[in-house]
């Protein structure tokens, strides 16, 4: 980083690194753990131009944790707020797997030499264009986006979701 005042005494501020790999906004949603509340998540979103483009559940006894990935991000967090949800944000990588039966395996073989672990992953609906594509949690962003671009893998970002 670099720190400079200008003319008028305001300190200016550079980094070194901006954001270069494209990622999509996931919500992870507590609900109780109960019949229909998937259901009652999704009807909120009927009447917007909000899709679930993918998602996952996990549960325990007393809580679940929806995962969900959204078409419209902003317009989406607007209604999980305005039906008082409680949810948290992070970025994933969304991979388009190329055609061919070794795809998925060679992602994974592809970050596994880099060294970077997938904490977690999960199908999209959707297939923007045209080929699966997998929504993947890692624990070093950067570096992956990076392996995957040079093994010639697709990274999809909010925009191909959207049409």
């Amino acid at each position: 980083m670099s720190y400079g005042e200008d003319e008028g005494g305001e300190v200016e501020l550079e980094t070194l690194h901006g954001r270069s790999w494209p990622s999509v906004t996931q919500f992870s949603v507590f609900l109780e753990n109960r019949v229909g509340q998937l259901q009652e998540v999704y009807r909120e979103f009927q009447g917007s131009k909000v899709r679930i483009v993918g998602f996952t559940i996990s549960d325990s006894a007393d809580c679940s944790i929806l995962r969900l990935l959204l078409s419209h991000p902003e317009q989406g967090r607007e209604i999980l707020s305005l039906n008082k949800h409680a949810f948290a944000e992070n970025e994933l990588l969304v991979v388009e797997l190329p055609t061919g039966p070794h795809a998925l395996s060679d992602m994974c073989v592809a970050l596994l030499r880099a060294e970077i672990s997938i904490y977690y992953a999960y199908p999209l609906l959707v297939h923007p264009h045209n080929r699966p594509a997998v929504a993947l949690h890692v624990d070093n962003m950067e570096q992956a986006n990076v392996t995957l671009r040079n093994m010639g893998f697709d990274l999809l970002c909010e925009a191909d979701l959207s049409s």
